[in-house]
């Protein structure tokens, strides 16, 4: 969908799910910290499930929005992405653990409070539901009590894995010639971009007798992309981050062609331009 937020002067446009079409019918997009790298980075959250915002730039390009030329020929897509990846970092710090010492219990809203991130609370129901895959709980009277369970999250990231690793050569040909540690160290890596390295990425590693550049390889490789829009719809900052343009999963993905330079070719801004004057 193509779309003009209040106080930009451009329109970006962004493949995303049709708010109302499938959910509770509401779209925001929320300014969260990366879960790895805690950088500010844009998430949507739309008929109640997050999604996560990637970049994809051509060297040359616009977009055509019904009468309108729109000179970035940006693309932004957003896909779903499981939340406990984003509380993760939330829900460790909170337990405030030392130690053997297993932390403290805390409420939800609680832990949700994250100065300058108002985002955060926004996602107070999908928390509610998720959480307690990675959570011990206890209640006392009618509030609900949250603590980070090592052991559950272990098993969680574990499980993850080995979905990854089942349908990695399902996505790509390429991993059907690929040995089975070439796969897992793939899974993990790809896991790798959302988690800390300490512990949970240094955990996978030893499980799996990986080292950790080895599983730190494919995030080596993604490029970074620019900021993306400001000032968006609702609270936050509408602005991307670090993010990924393309993930690159295999260990035979092609190098992308070299973009040839046409000699004799017209800047299309300026053509865009002179057709605009002199349709005045």
């Amino acid at each position: 969908m193509g779309s003009c937020w209040e106080g930009i002067d451009e329109s970006r446009l962004l493949i995303a799910p049709v708010p109302g079409a499938n959910g509770d019918g509401s779209a925001r997009f929320l300014s969260l910290r990366h879960p790895k790298s805690g950088v500010r980075t844009s998430y949507l959250l739309c008929n109640g499930l997050l999604q996560e915002l990637h970049w994809f730039k051509q060297p040359y390009g616009s977009w055509f929005l019904g009468d309108y030329v729109s000179e970035d020929g940006s693309l932004y897509t957003a896909t779903p992405i499981d939340p406990v990846f984003i509380m993760l970092p939330l829900f460790e710090d909170a337990r405030m653990k030392k130690g053997d010492d297993p932390g403290k219990f805390r409420q939800l809203d609680e832990i949700l409070f994250v100065n300058d991130y108002p985002g955060y609370q926004q996602l107070f129901s999908i928390a509610k539901d998720c959480m307690e895959i990675v959570c011990e709980s206890k209640e006392i009277g009618s509030t609900k009590f949250f603590r980070l369970d090592d052991k559950k999250v272990f098993a969680w990231l574990y499980y993850k894995v080995c979905q990854l690793k089942q349908t990695l050569p399902a996505l790509d040909q390429n991993y059907a010639a690929c040995e089975e540690k070439d796969t897992l160290a793939d899974s993990v890596s790809i896991l790798g971009e959302y988690l800390k390295d300490d512990p949970w990425l240094k955990f996978l590693c030893d499980h799996f007798k990986l080292n950790l550049p080895e599983a730190k390889r494919i995030a080596a490789d993604i490029e970074v992309c620019p900021s993306a829009i400001e000032s968006p719809v609702g609270s936050s900052n509408f602005s991307q981050g670090k993010n990924t343009s393309e993930k690159k999963t295999g260990r035979n993905v092609k190098q992308a062609k070299k973009v040839k330079v046409e000699t004799e070719s017209r800047n299309i801004k300026e053509m865009f331009t002179r057709a605009s004057r002199r349709r005045n």
